[in-house]
Formats: structure tokens, C-alpha cells, sequence
């Protein structure tokens, strides 16, 4: 199952010159991730993030997660493979705290996509989380589709962002951005 057989809901490509231009689009997204959060009709969302090294997949992700609201020391799961990262977020119905999981990727190191299946990664793809993948190419067919693929291109005047979603959340999300 290739993302080139399947036809996007959206597609938008965006410039990002510059860290910072990276880093408003990380709160714009976690703006309309949050807002879609809120809404209740949320049941997980799989960001999968393309480009070769130093493309800036790293820092959109951390982008997004600050803005998010992750307090913590954010780094790279490179080497970890993932990372994961619970947030306290209100409950505009309950008034209460709900747990948002928030899982992050990185499978440069994979070198055959059943690595994927072995390290027992799938679980967290049926979960109510939001999961930002790195390199999901290296899992071959095994990720399925995502909501949204963010690919990320270098550039002589910084980066650009080709963004297709596959999902109505995917576009709902991506459209507020």
C-alpha cells in the first residue's frame, strides 16, 4: 500500500524560509490539533514526515510539540527510536485533565521494515494518540496511510513543504494551518 496509489483529500505546499517560518507552522498546527482534540472527535493522528537529512523534519516536529505544550526536554529519537510524551489537557466537557499521548518516531536507523513489526511499534498506531513518524519509508507497507504526509524539501531559499492529507481529519487539521 503505497501513498502513491492513494489519492489526497488536500494538498498544499507552503515556503518555509527559515526556522522560524518552521516553527509558526508547528503552532498552527498544534492550534488546529488541539481545536480538533477539543471537539471530541478525535480517535488518533499519524503525522508521517518525508525528507532527506537535515530537511527540518526534526524541528517541525519539536515545533509541534512545544507548541502543544510539552514541558520537557524534547529530543531527538534518533537513536531511541521513540519517544513518548503525555500532556494534561482540559476537558471542555468533563472540566477534568484527559491524557493525550503523544508519540514521536524516528526510523533513519531501521534497515528492514519488519524492524517495525519486531521493536511491536504497531500498537501504538490503534492507540488514541497522536503520532509523529521520521523516515516511514524505512517501514515500508506496514504504517498504512497516514492522516497526513509532510514532505519537506531543501531548498536554495530555505525549505519547502508539500503537505497531502488522506484522512478528513488530516484535512480538517491542515486546512486550519
Amino acid at each position: 500500500m503505497s501513498l502513491s496509489t492513494h489519492h489526497p483529500l488536500l494538498e498544499q505546499h507552503l515556503k518555509l524560509p527559515n526556522l522560524a517560518a518552521t516553527e509558526r507552522l508547528g503552532q498552527r498546527f498544534a492550534l488546529a490539533f488541539t481545536s480538533l482534540y477539543h471537539s471530541g472527535c478525535f480517535s488518533g493522528v499519524r503525522v508521517y514526515l518525508y525528507g532527506e537529512l537535515g530537511a527540518g523534519k526534526t524541528a517541525l516536529a519539536r515545533a509541534m510539540l512545544v507548541a502543544l505544550g510539552v514541558n520537557e526536554r524534547i529530543r531527538s529519537p534518533t537513536y531511541t527510536l521513540v519517544e513518548h510524551y503525555a500532556l494534561e489537557l482540559p476537558n471542555p466537557i468533563s472540566k477534568t485533565l484527559d491524557t493525550l499521548d503523544i508519540y514521536h518516531f524516528d526510523l533513519y536507523r531501521f534497515t528492514h521494515p519488519m524492524e517495525w513489526t519486531e521493536a511491536g511499534f504497531q500498537e501504538y498506531l490503534a492507540a488514541r494518540a497522536l503520532c509523529l513518524i521520521e523516515w516511514p519509508e524505512r517501514a515500508g507497507d506496514l504504517l498504512g496511510i497516514p492522516d497526513l504526509a509532510l514532505m519537506l524539501e531543501i531548498g536554495h531559499k530555505g525549505r519547502r513543504l508539500t503537505a497531502h492529507a488522506f484522512s478528513r481529519t488530516g484535512q480538517t487539521i491542515f486546512a486550519q494551518c
